[in-house]
C-alpha cells in the first residue's frame, strides 16, 4: 500500500503544480460541509476538518469565511458528489471525484477528456472496485505500536500503519476518517498532519510508457482544469526518469 500512496503523491505533486482552482476546491467543499451540517465548526466536525486542511495549504482566511458565509444565506448553488470512472492512456485505471449543481454538464465535460485522450469512460464501478478507499494521516513519529493501540481503544478498523524516516502513517477505512483524526488527536497532543484525507488508493499499478506519457499528462491536466472536478485518482506508474 505505501507505495501505491507514494506514488499517488509524486503525481499530485505534479498536477498540483498546474492546477490554479485550488481555492474554488476548497470554498466549494467548506460551503458544502457548512451547508449539510451548520456553519459553526465547533459543532461540526467535518467542517472544522475541512478547514484545518484548507489552512494547511494556505488558503487565505477570506476564501473560507465567505464559503461560510455563502452557505449562511440558504441559498445559492446546491451542489452534489458525482463520481465517474473509467481506463485512461496506457489502459491505467481513473476516478473522477466532482462537486456539481449540474450532472449532465459535468458527465459531459469529463466524457469528453477521455474521448479526446483516446481514453473510455465507463459505468459506476468500472474500476473503482480495484482501488482502497482509505483515511490516510501522516505524521512524524516512530511508536507504531502507541498508535495502533490508541486507534484500537477507539475501535478504528486499522487497515495498515507505516513508519518510515521517523514518519508514521495511518491508513482506516474512509468511514472511520473522523473517528481516526480524533483518536490521533486525543493521543498525542499538538499532531500536525503531513497528509489528512480520504483517497482512492489503487491496489495495483500500470506502467506507463512511450507516447502514453504525455497523453497521460495531458490528460490529467484536462481534468483537473474542469470547473467541477475536485480529485482525480489513478493507478499509473510513470518512468522514473521522467
Amino acid at each position: 500500500m505505501g507505495r501505491a500512496f507514494q506514488n499517488r503523491k509524486e503525481s499530485m505533486a505534479k498536477t498540483a503544480a498546474a492546477k490554479t482552482k485550488v481555492y474554488s476546491k476548497y470554498g466549494r467543499e467548506i460551503y458544502v460541509c457548512a451547508k449539510s451540517g451548520g456553519v459553526d465548526p465547533s459543532s461540526n466536525l467535518s467542517l472544522r476538518n475541512m478547514i484545518d486542511r484548507a489552512k494547511k495549504d494556505q488558503v487565505p482566511t477570506h476564501v473560507i469565511d465567505k464559503a461560510i458565509d455563502k452557505a449562511k444565506g440558504g441559498g445559492g448553488e446546491d451542489y452534489s458528489p458525482a463520481r465517474y470512472e473509467g481506463f485512461g492512456p496506457g489502459n491505467c485505471m481513473v476516478i473522477v471525484e466532482c462537486l456539481t449543481d449540474n450532472p449532465n454538464r459535468s458527465y459531459g465535460d469529463v466524457r469528453g477528456v477521455f474521448t479526446k485522450n483516446k481514453s473510455k469512460i465507463g459505468t459506476q464501478g468500472t474500476v473503482s472496485h480495484m482501488f482502497d478507499h482509505c483515511a490516510i494521516f501522516s505524521f512524524a513519529g516512530e511508536d507504531e505500536e502507541a498508535v495502533l493501540e490508541a486507534l484500537m481503544d477507539a475501535d478504528v478498523d486499522v487497515t495498515d500503519i507505516e513508519s518510515e524516516d521517523g514518519h508514521i502513517t495511518v491508513f482506516a477505512p474512509h468511514t472511520d476518517y473522523a473517528k481516526t483524526r480524533q483518536a490521533l488527536q486525543d493521543t498525542f497532543e499538538g499532531v500536525d498532519f503531513d497528509t489528512d484525507e480520504i483517497q482512492f488508493l489503487p491496489q495495483t499499478t500500470t506502467a506507463i510508457a512511450g507516447d502514453d506519457v504525455a497523453q497521460f499528462e495531458k490528460f490529467i491536466d484536462m481534468l483537473n482544469d474542469l470547473e467541477d472536478v475536485q480529485n482525480v485518482y489513478h493507478n499509473a506508474e510513470l518512468p522514473e526518469e521522467h
